[in-house]
């Protein structure tokens, strides 16, 4: 028998497995990536409790790891060598649909696990496909030649890399998708890993007001968001925001609300309303409610608000947060609060819902160790 893989292995709604998989013969387009960290975010937490996909899956879709083998082939196609470290992006694109070769491939149907029961994305695809290693909660991942990697630059260790996938999303999501830049003003709702994500973003972007909002629970990541570059953080359970908001903006309101909640229903968005500016603002939403009653529409349209919503990251923005990381203008190693062996992942994907740990903001796998 060959030398085999550990791995741990969602095997039904809250349950993990550990299990072996043959290490896979690289062929000269492939790779194999030794994986450093994995990073754990809330959609972990989603898939774990109530998984779509029934058959077996190796969960981690934030993965930082070395180049352990390559075929020529792969080597030349994505520039890199053995001994590389690089983040790996969780989409595994076509590379020839038309929202590929517009650079998109975020929206690529061969990568979108809802519409495609054969969709390849690292964390979210049955480890029964070909090679088994689609995840990073493993000692190692199959790289086919379509995966989407970026080198790391020198001096960012793998464990800030893994923070790469919110940091992203934070410059995706308020920079290119919500306009934000120099002089706006922005409310952010939610200082977890993508609100202080976006707090950065937007700092960096030159926003003149940035406003975080939080509950009394979250008075260290509030303290954390004013480090990272918010002006006025607010607790929503003992001030209310809205009346604070108009205070803080000579009651104008923002240019921009970012909703980066967790479960608070439909309150943000209706507060996100409210508090933009008179004409034009935007607001950007990434919950996933089936259902919105009372929607307020009319007041929507009365106010010519654009909603926007965020879904996943573009190449510029993994490698614009992969050159964050690299000025350290910004104490990001903050935000990688937890770290956890591959034996403990129920724990810590647990602790990301909230579960046995305190002040957790973003959980690092670490395989190894």
């Amino acid at each position: 028998m060959g030398e085999q893989v550990l791995a741990a292995v969602r095997t039904g709604p809250g349950r993990t497995e550990f299990r072996e998989y043959p290490m896979p013969d690289v062929p000269e387009d492939g790779a194999l990536l030794k994986v450093e960290v994995a990073g754990i975010c809330g959609t972990d937490v989603k898939m774990y409790a109530k998984p779509v996909l029934q058959a077996p899956v190796i969960m981690g879709h934030e993965n930082v790891g070395v180049i352990a083998k390559a075929g020529r082939v792969f080597r030349e196609r994505q520039g890199v060598a053995e001994g590389d470290r690089v983040f790996l992006e969780h989409y595994v694109p076509c590379r020839r649909c038309a929202w590929c070769h517009l650079g998109e491939y975020r929206h690529c149907e061969a990568t979108d696990w809802r519409t495609n029961p054969d969709a390849r994305r690292y964390g979210y695809t049955s480890a029964e496909n070909p090679y088994h290693l689609w995840g990073g909660f493993s000692g190692y991942l199959y790289l086919p030649w379509n995966a989407v990697l970026h080198k790391v630059p020198d001096g960012v260790s793998a464990e800030l890399a893994g923070i790469v996938t919110p940091l992203s999303n934070g410059i995706e999501w308020a920079l290119f998708d919500a306009g934000v830049g120099y002089d706006s003003t922005v409310l952010i709702q939610g200082p977890g890993q993508q609100g202080l994500s976006q707090t950065v973003a937007c700092k960096q972007a030159g926003a003149s007001l940035i406003i975080v909002t939080g509950t009394t629970r979250d008075a260290a990541r509030l303290e954390l968001a004013k480090a990272l570059g918010a002006d006025h953080v607010i607790d929503v359970q003992t001030e209310d925001p809205l009346e604070r908001v108009m205070q803080l903006t000579g009651g104008k309101g923002v240019d921009v609300v970012l909703d980066c909640t967790a479960g608070a229903g439909v309150a943000p968005v209706l507060l996100g309303i409210d508090a933009l500016k008179r004409r034009a603002g935007t607001l950007l939403i990434q919950g996933e409610m089936a259902a919105f009653p009372d929607f307020p529409v009319k007041k929507v349209t009365e106010k010519a608000i654009t909603i926007k919503s965020a879904r996943g990251h573009s190449y510029r923005a993994c490698e614009l947060a992969l050159a964050q990381l690299a000025a350290g203008r910004f104490p990001l190693e903050r935000l990688t609060t937890h770290t956890y062996g591959l034996s403990e992942v129920d724990r810590a994907i647990r602790a990301v819902g909230g579960e046995g740990e305190d002040g957790v903001i973003h959980v690092s796998l670490l395989p190894w160790q």
